[in-house]
């Protein structure tokens, strides 16, 4: 079994897209019907996130933590309560393609590391789309880690001991984790994820944070950019 998680707070008006695409991703030919589980970690959710997901057959785990590497460790666990064999890691304004979980189960590795792209860019002026271009480098081993576009066994999963409890860069410890393990890890460039180009972050420093940074970088006013994304590994 391959599970795919998802952590999620007040996503309701995002989560449906990202829940459509991951449902068409688990049927896709190359798996051959092996069963998928997507796991919703409901991260302190006032909205209707729980029943989207009710909507389009993801489990849910309800927790109150406010921080999403105790999300997503949640909601690993969860899945790997129940089997899984293979963690594909996503988030809740992303959309993934449809060969996204084949490509990740057949990369030959302990563990997959992709990249993103942004599908809407909404306000952000199109120098700040040539600067995240050049800094998101989309080939063969780049060492971008997004936890919107990762995967792991769940043997090289549980030997690192999970997504530690951070409230941001928890995918970056993680991958971190798999390479003092020496895990193999397959930094490929396809399949890439669509994500959102929000304003309103979620995690502090996470990918909206760096967006935002990037663009006062860009119009001249310097600022540190978040350390979770700003590096090319």
């Amino acid at each position: 079994m391959i599970a795919v998680i998802v952590p999620a707070h007040n996503e309701a008006d995002d989560i449906g897209r990202c829940l459509e695409a991951v449902n068409e991703a688990a049927v896709h030919p190359g798996l051959e019907g092996e069963p998928v589980v997507t796991v919703v970690a409901l991260d302190a959710c006032t909205d209707g996130t729980g029943g989207v997901c009710a909507l389009h057959g993801a489990a849910a785990v309800a927790l109150d933590a406010r921080c999403v590497g105790v999300a997503r460790a949640a909601a690993a666990r969860y899945a790997l309560d129940l089997g899984a064999r293979w963690i594909a890691s996503t988030d809740a304004d992303t959309v993934v393609p449809a060969d996204w979980l084949w490509k990740q189960v057949a990369c030959g590795a302990d563990a997959f590391c992709g990249v993103v792209d942004v599908a809407e860019w909404r306000d952000y002026p199109p120098a700040v789309r040539e600067a995240f271009a050049g800094r998101e480098l989309s080939c063969d081993g780049h060492r971008h880690i997004h936890g919107a576009n990762l995967g792991l066994s769940a043997a090289a999963y549980e030997k690192v001991g999970g997504f530690p409890p951070l409230a941001t860069g928890e995918d970056v410890a993680l991958v971190r984790a798999l390479e003092c393990s020496r895990a193999s890890i397959a930094w490929r460039a396809r399949p890439v994820v669509f994500t959102s180009a929000r304003r309103s972050s979620r995690a502090p420093q996470g990918f909206s944070s760096f967006l935002q940074a990037l663009e006062r970088e860009v119009l001249g006013t310097p600022a540190a950019l978040p350390p979770a994304q700003a590096l090319v590994r």
